[in-house]
């Protein structure tokens, strides 16, 4: 199913979006990747929407990834006796390890782990940000805190910790059996929660053991601060701005994106930007102005992907969401201006072999009249390095490897076809230009770049670049071998 535009739309699925119409609508509406929820639905319920989207993927003889969203540790105060308490500012208010109920004075913290990495003056969130508390005073099984933004907190209450980096793992229990079961059904994407610091998305690697690509989501303030080092040990990178504008102050938010988004391009590597992106459209039909900015803004960026949350998960709009979130990209990617923002902010890569080929197809594709750039690949990467160039013409990424062409869904530009297994160069033009011709990228005689590695089926070998017709008979009487 071809796309006419390169930004990646990703849906999430739940109880507005679970059945064989409406998913298959948002595929069709523009849905290239679908986002499974651990934090909500049972088991049973999530293997019947993985079964859906592969049956869709097999009618529709179109690759879709599917990215299951582990829920990360949930930390959360207990209970109020009369389940609620209001907090005044100004008021002492502490946390401890007692299990009874509380009051506008105390409540339970049932996590030590908190009390142990707290010092006087490190903030404490409670719903979603709209408690906010200073430590005091702390130990080992307390901590003492001024009120500093008051109001009504009720049960079992999120709590963030933003100044600190805390002694909890990314992976809980449930994350760990939910991790199993995601590769089990043969997800192809793995987004990491709660992530900190890069041996988090080391421990997720290692038992994800190569069945899927682990994507961490950046939304910490010490996973910002140790970015480098969690892009360097990920497939993929998601901008969590909601989490990111509770622990931050929300004028952070817009500048770290940026940065963020730039960064995982220079490294080839997909970035999703997510939370928030047409919210209004959980209840109506219509996106507000503002929101549509929101979304143009992270495609000028380069992001490869936009995310809907609530909208297609729960909201009583999600078809009608995703069309907007397509029509949106089509007209930004239309813009003159979009094209200037994109190719300024390229960075000249030039470390290998591969590196110095995908930037020649760029350019060949650019100053002559190429109608694609069509690229054999086993892992990916060589997709991925064309798509770091955002060239001006469709990338075709040609893998005889249905999880490559799945998790490559999620990548800028990136149309994936599948193909059998090659052994000479002639025989991959042919492909490459018979699926530029039946995907309607080129008509026959068009010229598109072929890309590949000599030896076929050779991960990481990527050393041939070819200019070629679309034209079967040329193609015979031009290619040697």
């Amino acid at each position: 199913m071809r796309r006419h535009r390169k930004v990646k739309i990703v849906a999430t699925l739940g109880p507005a979006s679970s059945d064989y119409a409406t998913i298959r609508a948002l595929h069709e509406a523009g849905a290239d990747v679908f986002r499974l929820n651990m934090s909500h639905g049972t088991h049973d319920e999530i293997a019947a929407r993985h079964r859906i989207i592969r049956q869709i993927e097999e009618e529709l003889d179109s690759p879709i990834a599917i990215l299951a969203d582990l829920q990360g540790p949930k930390l959360r105060v207990g209970t109020f006796a009369g389940g609620e308490a209001e907090l005044e500012e100004g008021a002492t208010f502490r946390l401890d390890l007692d299990e009874r109920e509380g009051d506008a004075s105390r409540v339970c913290l049932p996590h030590p782990e908190i009390f142990q990495a707290l010092e006087p003056g490190a903030a404490l969130l409670v719903n979603d940000g709209k408690i906010r508390l200073r430590v005091t005073d702390c130990g080992a099984d307390h901590a003492t805190t001024e009120v500093m933004v008051g109001g009504t907190v009720s049960n079992r209450k999120g709590v963030n910790v933003p100044d600190v980096v805390l002694p909890v793992a990314a992976l809980s229990d449930k994350d760990r059996e939910d991790l199993e079961f995601a590769c089990g059904l043969g997800v192809d994407w793995i987004a990491l929660s709660f992530v900190q610091r890069a041996q988090d998305v080391t421990e997720a690697r290692e038992l994800v053991a190569g069945r899927a690509a682990v994507l961490s989501k950046i939304e910490k303030p010490a996973a910002v601060g140790s970015f480098d080092e969690i892009l360097a040990a990920s497939d993929g990178i998601m901008v969590a701005r909601g989490d990111l504008g509770v622990e931050l102050p929300v004028q952070n938010v817009p500048p770290i994106q940026k940065r963020l988004v730039r960064k995982c391009r220079s490294h080839a590597k997909p970035v999703i930007v997510a939370t928030q992106m047409l919210e209004s459209m959980i209840e109506s039909p219509m996106p507000t102005r503002a929101e549509v900015s929101d979304v143009a803004t992270a495609i000028y960026e380069g992001a490869d992907a936009i995310m809907l949350s609530a909208e297609s998960a729960a909201g009583d709009y999600p078809v009608e969401a995703v069309t907007t979130m397509d029509n949106v990209a089509q007209e930004v990617e239309d813009d003159p201006t979009y094209t200037d923002i994109i190719e300024a902010s390229r960075r000249a890569e030039r470390a290998s072999v591969a590196d110095a080929i995908v930037a020649a197809a760029r350019e060949i594709a650019e100053t002559t009249d190429i109608k694609a750039i069509c690229c054999f690949t086993q892992s990916g990467t060589t997709a991925l390095l064309i798509a770091r160039e955002r060239p001006r013409v469709p990338i075709i990424a040609m893998t005889n490897l249905v999880g490559a062409a799945r998790r490559l869904a999620l990548t800028w530009g990136v149309h994936c076809v599948m193909t059998g297994e090659l052994e000479r160069f002639k025989q991959a033009v042919l492909n490459a230009a018979r699926a530029a011709r039946e995907e309607g990228y080129a008509d026959p005689l068009d010229q598109i770049v072929v890309t590949a590695g000599v030896p076929f089926n050779v991960p990481g070998t990527t050393n041939i670049l070819r200019v070629a017709p679309c034209q079967e008979s040329l193609i015979y009487s031009s290619e040697p071998g």
